[in-house]
């Protein structure tokens, strides 16, 4: 997910697709009455699920990773919850990269003056220790531009030659992925990568993300400011710096998607919505907020579902799908739209993808299906499951804010297909503005969740008034694209959603490959 905040990138959309109608009118009073599934969703529910998840990471190693332990005992739990409440749940099993670390990752300056350094490793980086000159390359853009300009390491070019002795290269970031930087950095010779942060605004902090495929030299992330000194030490007299990694990568590892299905056919059986969250945390942590609580939302929707009777009365089917290895780059939702047939992937009617909705000091966010806010609009019908979520919290007297639609979260394999998608986020490690803090309280000039992707985020960090505001919403958004006879399309003649037999380009190759 997102240790640093994506670029906007374009969504390309697929050919095909039928053109918009009025969107879904949003509330209790719409179409669609969901007012007895928000009331029987309830955040002790949804609590219930996230301290069995804990449970879970405590007694594997203190993790829910894909690929180790904790991640098949959590994927055993959701489906035997799910199985009891009358779903039919299968497994789809696929190979990954699997990637972890055995110890954190160091950085220390040795020369001219010995200091250490924050950093952290780049997922599917090598393991070693490098001691050895550092070497900027040509381009670094230092002070920063306004808005990002760098396009340091993404040309063969930008390197000059290493030493004969090792070299650590230092790379900034920004135009090209993580990995094209460590790729090029490794073929000119050098024995370790250093990339730091691009320095404008919201791209200070210690840079750190995945390089997509693994690589066998020691990949690590610095800070704007900190890597600013290095520079100068570099530039000025030399500096040299010891790089340590302690990571392990298995190519061929094994885990799973999870896919639950209510058995009782509908009237419009081609128009599956697929409700989604990522069901592994990270290898540092139990994952509570990032995504148990996704997991624990949806999971409490499906029961409920089936016990206040919506699924009897459905109109088009549900699907329940807890991601694999999302924090690995979206891998299990990619898996799976991948290896549907054109003929299954043209009857995904929408997905709904709920990825951390407890942060403590949260923002109501709602996906910018539309583009208004962030000008990358989603296929069409994304709009109007926007509007679905935004009239519901309208409804209710709460604010939302927009958040980018940019496909670093599970539902970027769908929009890929051009298959229509939504979603709600409480916020990771964006920082609160005073105008955000103003409408939500909280702490302006904080990141939303300080806990993300550490140890720390367990059962303890989570906000349960936000828990609860989004789990409703959530509940809302899934009764309303499963009952309305109307649709997106303002249709009631089955209208299918269209997709292309062809995949559009990637918008990033993971949630944290970004440039």
């Amino acid at each position: 997910m997102r240790k640093i905040v994506a670029a906007t990138a374009a969504v390309v959309l697929s050919a095909g697709l039928v053109s918009a109608s009025p969107a879904l009118a949003g509330g209790s009073k719409g179409e669609v009455d969901t007012t007895k599934l928000t009331k029987a969703v309830q955040v002790n529910g949804v609590l219930q699920h996230l301290r069995q998840l804990q449970t879970i990471a405590n007694r594997n190693g203190g993790n829910r990773a894909s690929g180790l332990p904790g991640y098949d005992a959590s994927s055993a739990y959701v489906a035997k919850t799910l199985r009891a409440a009358g779903y039919t749940v299968r497994k789809q099993t696929f190979t990954f990269p699997f990637f972890a670390e055995n110890g954190p990752a160091t950085l220390t300056q040795l020369t001219p003056g010995e200091k250490t350094l924050e950093t952290a490793v780049f997922t599917y980086s090598g393991s070693g220790s490098v001691t050895g000159t550092v070497v900027p390359t040509k381009d670094v853009v230092i002070p920063a531009t306004p808005e990002p300009s760098s396009t340091s390491g993404c040309e063969a070019s930008d390197f000059e030659a290493a030493p004969a002795d090792p070299a650590i290269a230092l790379v900034q970031r920004g135009t090209c992925d993580f990995g094209v930087k460590a790729a090029n950095a490794k073929a000119a010779g050098y024995d370790a990568v250093i990339i730091f942060n691009e320095g404008n605004p919201e791209r200070t902090e210690l840079a750190v993300g995945t390089l997509g495929t693994p690589i066998d030299v020691p990949v690590v992330g610095l800070s704007y400011d900190d890597a600013v000194a290095l520079v100068q030490d570099a530039r000025s007299g030399g500096a040299t710096a010891r790089v340590t990694t302690d990571t392990v990568t298995d190519l061929e590892r094994e885990t799973h998607n999870l896919i639950a299905d209510w058995p009782k056919r509908t009237k419009n059986d081609d128009q599956v919505v697929v409700v989604g969250a990522h069901l592994d945390s990270v290898p540092e942590g139990a994952g509570i907020n990032d995504n148990g609580t996704g997991t624990a939302a949806i999971l409490e929707i499906a029961e409920q579902m089936a016990t206040t009777g919506y699924t009897k009365r459905a109109q088009r089917p549900v699907r329940f799908a807890f991601w694999g290895a999302e924090e690995l780059g979206l891998l299990g939702s990619q898996h799976y739209v991948d290896t549907l047939s054109d003929a299954n992937r043209s009857k995904i009617y929408a997905n709904l993808n709920f990825d951390m909705l407890g942060s403590p000091n949260f923002v109501r966010l709602v996906y910018d299906g539309d583009g208004s806010a962030f000008g990358a609009a989603g296929p069409a019908g994304s709009g109007q499951i926007e509007k679905v979520f935004t009239d519901f919290f309208d409804g209710s007297g709460l604010e939302t804010d927009p958040t980018a639609f940019d496909g670093r979260s599970d539902y970027g394999p769908f929009i890929q297909y051009g298959i229509p998608a939504g979603g709600l986020f409480s916020g990771a490690d964006d920082v609160k503005t005073p105008e955000q803090a103003a409408i939500y309280g909280g702490t302006a000039g904080e990141t939303l969740d300080q806990n993300y992707h550490s140890a720390a985020d367990d059962i303890t960090n989570i906000n349960t008034t936000v828990l609860g505001q989004l789990s409703d919403g959530a509940a809302h958004a899934t009764a309303t694209l499963a009952l309305s006879k109307k649709g997106l399309y303002g249709d009631a003649a089955r209208a299918k959603v269209r997709t292309s037999a062809k995949k559009a380009p990637a918008v990033t190759q993971g949630p944290q490959a970004q440039r």
